[in-house]
């Protein structure tokens, strides 16, 4: 996803991993797509990340989740628990990747969900922040 954002316009991304060898993956391809300046890597867990705001690029516009499809149930706690001003912009944007048999809550701290859309078995669910972006 980040190559692909980075392909269509979007000027920084940031990305948070914790799996090793994706973290080399993701590290290889940007390099080789010549996008380095463009990408900061963060190698750790998102709640580790979320602990850190000093590490933030934020507010962000726009947030991508693709947790595991067994733990996409604690992105609800997790988003309860951070400095969301911070890292959400006012018109900010959430997309979760989860698996099509899986719902998710109308809220996910302050953003609430917007659309769904399926994808074989796979769905993406999109939040708002605002209350005035109309479905």
């Amino acid at each position: 996803m980040t190559i692909e954002a980075l392909s269509r316009g979007v000027r920084q991304v940031t990305c948070v991993e914790s799996h090793a060898e994706a973290v080399s993956l993701l590290r290889q391809n940007v390099f080789d797509c010549g996008m380095t300046d463009r990408v900061t890597l963060r190698a750790k867990t998102v709640k580790q990340f979320f602990n850190k705001p000093d590490e933030w690029n934020g507010p962000y516009e726009i947030v991508f989740a693709d947790p595991p499809y067994a733990n996409v149930h604690e992105l609800e706690p997790l988003f309860a628990t951070i400095e969301l001003d911070r890292l959400l912009a006012d018109d900010a944007w959430l997309v979760v990747e989860h698996a099509v048999k899986t719902t998710l809550p109308e809220h996910l701290g302050p953003t609430r969900f917007l659309r769904r859309y399926s994808y074989g078995d796979t769905a993406l669910s999109t939040f708002v922040v605002r209350d005035t972006v109309q479905p």
